[in-house]
């Protein structure tokens, strides 16, 4: 929705937490897939981790490495005459503005302006409000509809890809397939997914009125928001003895569910194992450090870098490793944390990639607490397989290129049986 080795996003931590994301487009999903796979690349748009960087939270007192930045600073304030140009427009538009202004909007409006001017999809400054939902994201425990979601960075349309059963969003009628046009107004084209998700999120009991568009027709709903914790992990046993473990986003209580998924199929007498990162958008980098740890001997997982060159190596240990035939699942939608993931088995020769080329976000964003609640989403740091390649752009290509095809017919249910890249797993576990 990425990154410590010590704290982790939902914790009490010291200010100086700088959490890191990576965000990136969704490709189209195809026809069928198993229910659990569609991952959260709505909620939250592949997140990875929590490092303690040392930045601090951002107060008052401010200083500069460069000295373009205090001139773009002393610029805003007017130099040495306090005639600036920005107090000028503040004044026009106080004076003339045909309605009143609502000052904090106006503020977070300019806050919001300086990072757009960079032209980077993946800054982004959060109000306090938007912040606080950010981090309930990344606990997987929300206030809100109980449907994952996903935006085409292309035509900005917000799909839904998968809709809880018991859940709000289900007991209103909404389907995977709707496209939401608005939520309370707001349109989902003019926003970050980030931010479009925090108008449908909100106080548990408080309504939603979502416009969404089903076969080209339009048609309101409302929907009661209730409290959500969102499943990242399935697991089932499949023929002769292959585990199969689908991880649809890291969130700080995934490695527990996979650590606990994994000993299921040991105990049911597991000899090998398919890993399912199809459409999964990443998520907190400690999360997925700890169950690469959990499952290769000692040694680099990924690695990150900065402009300077600072190099921040994230470790697996001697404490465990698995030495039994695994295969990854790969597919357009896997990112960011699930590309680590990949990269990581593929680097250490621990398994057979099998799908199509992975989505390719290889740069790292660090959000920043600033002191009064709010925080900067920044792209700071690259970040590298443990062979030390950038995957950025470019993604990881398959040991196995496979399109995926639905095998059955119309009507039938999604059924591992009728997925054609599972089947291929099993055909290449069996050799």
């Amino acid at each position: 929705m990425f990154e410590d080795q010590n704290e982790r996003v939902g914790k009490v931590v010291d200010p100086e937490s700088v959490n890191y994301y990576f965000e990136e487009k969704v490709q189209p999903k195809p026809k069928k897939w198993p229910l659990f796979l569609v991952g959260f690349l709505g909620i939250l748009l592949g997140c990875i981790a929590t490092v303690i960087v040392g930045l601090g939270m951002v107060g008052s007192r401010i200083s500069f490495k460069d000295e373009s930045s205090k001139e773009v600073l002393e610029s805003l304030q007017g130099g040495e005459s306090g005639d600036s140009k920005f107090s000028t427009i503040l004044s026009i538009i106080e004076t003339y503005y045909y309605q009143d202004v609502d000052n904090d909007k106006l503020v977070n409006g300019v806050y919001k302006g300086v990072v757009e001017s960079l032209d980077d999809p993946y800054s982004e400054y959060y109000t306090a409000e938007e912040y606080q939902d950010l981090m309930a994201t990344l606990t997987g425990n929300y206030a809100g509809i109980g449907a994952l979601l996903q935006k085409n960075a292309e035509t900005g349309a917000v799909s839904i890809t998968k809709v809880y059963k018991d859940t709000p969003a289900e007991k209103a009628g909404l389907k995977e397939g709707d496209y939401i046009i608005s939520a309370d107004g707001y349109l989902a084209t003019d926003e970050g997914l980030d931010t479009f998700v925090q108008h449908i999120r909100g106080e548990e009991g408080t309504d939603v009125e979502l416009v969404i568009s089903r076969d080209g027709e339009e048609q309101t709903i409302v929907c009661t928001r209730a409290s959500i914790a969102t499943p990242t992990v399935e697991h089932q046993m499949l023929e002769g003895n292959v585990g199969y473990i689908a991880v649809s986003q890291f969130t700080d209580h995934t490695y527990k569910d996979f650590v606990e998924a994994y000993k299921d199929l040991e105990k049911q007498g597991m000899t090998a194992v398919v890993f399912d990162m199809r459409n999964n958008g990443g998520g907190l980098l400690d999360s997925v450090v700890e169950m690469l740890d959990y499952l290769l001997p000692k040694g680099t997982v990924v690695y990150t870098m900065d402009k300077e060159g600072n190099r921040e190596d994230f470790l697996s240990d001697e404490g465990s490793s698995k030495d039994i035939p695994m295969v990854v699942l790969v597919n357009g939608n896997t990112a960011s944390a699930a590309e680590i993931f990949t990269g990581a088995i593929r680097d250490f020769e621990y398994g057979t990639i099998i799908g199509t080329n992975t989505f390719g976000k290889g740069i790292v964003q660090s959000t920043i607490p600033l002191s009064d609640g709010s925080a900067l989403k920044l792209t700071t740091q690259t970040y590298y397989t443990p062979s030390g390649e950038c995957i950025h752009g470019k993604g990881i290509a398959p040991d196995i290129e496979l399109e995926y095809e639905f095998q059955g017919g119309e009507d039938d249910a999604y059924s591992v049986d009728l997925d054609n890249q599972i089947q291929k797993a099993l055909e290449v576990l069996r050799k």
